[in-house]
């Protein structure tokens, strides 16, 4: 029992049958005097039996261990299911010696094979060679060699389970890295606006470099999707892509954290612990908030960028890397460093190619396909289909000013597809900042005529004046020229307010930007 007690545990050590058996036939040696064993199991293309695993046999012998089903002691045995026990095999014509080694002049060689049987099937068969003692002693023998061949094949399945198991997980995995590669390739990255375009030929430039990359941008901009936009572009794109947040970590939490440690190094590590630099090894590891990392650690990343290393707390020995960093900041490094906060060097090791995100308000014509999108997602993820919108809440939507920019704007319409019963996003359905923005602003437009300039408040004084200086001058177009020059000039008024930016004359004005286009067309106001 103690025997076959350690040959199952020498089977479990290791999931490799060329390391577990050798092990375990080296406990049945002991016990058995066993001379040398050999696993033999189908070759799912040969359809042949072949050493899987074999216990003091030279490689040679292991590859001319070869039999088809029915051939030799082994064939049979594997054919028939039946155990074969052969006190002399210089006297059983059915024993082929094909790995040959075995010096058979001496005294007489028993064979022992037993059949590894798995839910009724043989996979293969279990043989040995050990001294023939006597026939009662061969049969003890046998008897507890099968029992070790019932617990091998046990451990077989095991195997064979945890290996699909591993195979499962590794396709899942590629198919996951597929599926993100193809989430973040560039034509699936939302934003057509001229200042989107430009950041992405940054990024498909910059992805197939090893470029350090620092993206900063307003909180909730996308500095993230960027970040993997460049990693699943890059060739780094099947090793990891991970993300640490500086900021929300204390100083020795998040030093362990990025480097590591050896155990011992404080109290609590009780082991070594790999930081997340050597698990982003070979791939891309994102630093999002930059700048609230503390002085100290400060030094350590620019020996990182600088050297190519690291060392673990604790530890005296460099690590190698081969990483490369993306760090990210919704604040202005450059005002970190002039307030002595950030160190020059580090932000110039960081800088090496900047991506600035405008915040959502400053690119409103990506506002609509980004609805789309999201839509899209969230009517697939809910399986509903809100698929209306309305010319008003649309226009609401590009007029309001999205503080939380491209996050804020896909919550928004989140909520108004899991709250809606039909297929229209009406503006009760917007969260309530959004209605509350909408409130305010119908209110200021409808006192906008009071804050006119003097030269729009007064135009209609002076209309009045020119048609009774020439009453025949302007008959029959009063009511066109009053118009136009009156939306003229609230157009140059909104225009000047907003330095010329068009979208935000149009929020100025109250209007939709299509309109303010089309006016600023039809009056020649270019």
């Amino acid at each position: 029992m103690d025997t076959l007690a350690e040959v199952t545990r020498r089977m479990s050590a290791s999931l490799s049958l060329a390391e577990a058996f050798p092990d375990a036939m080296a406990v049945l040696g002991a016990h058995l005097d066993v001379k040398r064993a050999a696993l033999y199991l189908r070759d799912e293309r040969s359809e042949q039996l072949v050493i899987q695993a074999s216990w003091n046999m030279t490689t040679e012998q292991i590859h001319r261990g070869r039999f088809s089903l029915g051939e030799g002691v082994v064939g049979s045995v594997v054919a028939n299911g039946h155990s074969r026990i052969i006190p002399d095999v210089t006297r059983e014509p059915d024993f082929l010696n094909r790995t040959g080694g075995r010096v058979l002049d001496g005294a007489p060689l028993s064979y022992i094979c037993h059949p590894l049987v798995l839910s009724g099937h043989v996979i293969g068969a279990l043989a040995i060679d050990l001294p023939h003692v006597s026939e009662r002693q061969l049969a003890d023998d046998a008897r507890l060699l099968r029992i070790a061949a019932d617990m091998i094949a046990q451990q077989i399945q095991i195997h064979r389970l945890v290996a699909q198991e591993k195979r499962t997980l590794l396709e899942e995995n590629e198919q996951l890295r597929q599926s993100l590669g193809s989430r973040y390739r560039f034509d699936n990255l939302v934003g057509r606006s001229s200042a989107m375009e430009q950041i992405f030929e940054t990024v498909a430039q910059v992805a197939v470099t090893r470029a350090t990359v620092l993206i900063t941008g307003e909180t909730g901009t996308g500095k993230e999707l960027i970040a993997k936009a460049i990693h699943y572009n890059s060739p780094r794109r099947s090793a990891p892509f991970i993300r640490v947040n500086c900021g929300a970590l204390a100083e020795t939490l998040l030093e362990s954290e990025l480097f590591g440690h050896v155990e011992g190094a404080f109290t609590g590590a009780t082991r070594d612990r790999i930081g997340r630099f050597e698990a982003a090894n070979g791939g891309t590891i994102l630093l999002d908030e930059i700048q609230s990392l503390e002085p100290r650690l400060q030094v350590k990343l620019l020996r990182v960028l600088q050297e190519r290393e690291l060392e673990r707390v604790g530890a005296t020995t460099p690590v190698k890397l081969d990483v490369r960093i993306i760090a990210s900041s919704n604040l202005s490094l450059e005002d970190r460093v002039a307030e002595g906060d950030f160190r020059e060097d580090l932000y110039y090791r960081l800088n090496v190619v900047h991506i600035s995100l405008p915040p959502l308000r400053q690119r409103r014509e990506d506002i609509p396909r980004l609805i789309d999108h999201f839509l899209d997602r969230y009517n697939q993820e809910n399986s509903v289909s809100v698929t209306q919108i309305s010319p008003a809440v649309l226009d609401l939507l590009l007029r309001y000013p999205w503080p939380g920019n491209v996050r804020e704007l896909e919550n928004a319409i989140e909520r108004a597809v899991v709250m809606s019963r039909g297929q229209e996003l009406t503006e009760n359905l917007l969260p309530l900042a959004v209605r509350n923005w909408a409130a305010r602003n119908e209110s200021s437009i409808r006192s906008l005529p009071s804050q006119w300039p003097s030269d729009v408040a007064s135009l209609a004084d002076r209309l009045v004046r020119q048609v009774q200086h020439d009453p025949g001058g302007v008959q029959g177009e009063l009511w066109e020229r009053a118009i136009s020059a009156t939306e003229r000039a609230l157009i140059q008024c909104g225009l000047e307010a907003t330095d010329g930016v068009k979208l935000a004359a149009a929020d100025y004005l109250g209007i939709n930007r299509n309109t303010l286009n089309a006016k600023i067309r039809k009056l020649g106001a270019e």
